[in-house]
């Protein structure tokens, strides 16, 4: 009796491993998503075409200002960069805000794009010159698609976004 026992407490934890051995835990299935990201991340930096969301912006004496409820973007392309986001901060000279249109809205051909990945972000580095300014943009993107984005220029205080890189959506 204890030998058909034993048998029988043997043959089910057998069957009961083999199927559990197939499915995969939380924790793998995490660490695969992670990997899947990564990978859409790093094809989109390296393709130098993509969209740079802001879900907070950050200006110097400032607290977090959300803009979830404000569009703003800076499309980012290898002969054009295009930005529409807000500026909360302080202009210095030759700043025209008589249209209402206060914000960082510019386009113009990089005169300098360059991508580095780093250990833990993609560090970008953009210089466009607009219509009478000229703009440096600091773009740092995690592995993970979050970003933050520093907006340099000669008549206004530095800013900084946080946010998320995106595919261009085809219209």
């Amino acid at each position: 009796m204890k030998i058909k026992t034993a048998i029988l407490v043997l043959f089910l934890s057998l069957i009961l491993t083999s199927s559990y051995a197939q499915e995969k835990s939380k924790k793998q299935l995490r660490a695969e998503l992670k990997i899947e990201k990564e990978k859409q991340i790093a094809a989109l930096v390296n393709s130098k075409a993509f969209v740079f969301i802001g879900r907070t912006a950050l200006g110097q004496g400032f607290r977090s200002i959300d803009l979830t409820t404000n569009s703003n973007y800076v499309e980012f392309k290898p002969d054009i960069i295009k930005s529409e986001m807000p500026f909360f901060g302080r202009g210095y000279s030759g700043i025209d805000y008589g249209n209402g249109n206060g914000g960082l809205n510019f386009e113009g051909s990089p005169k300098e794009f360059t991508t580095e990945k780093g250990r833990k972000a993609y560090q970008i580095k953009a210089t466009v010159n607009g219509d009478t300014d000229v703009y440096i943009l600091f773009l740092s993107v995690f592995f993970e698609g979050n970003a933050t984005l520093t907006i340099n220029s000669n008549n206004r205080s530095p800013i900084s976004y946080n946010g998320e890189i995106r595919p261009i959506e085809k219209k």
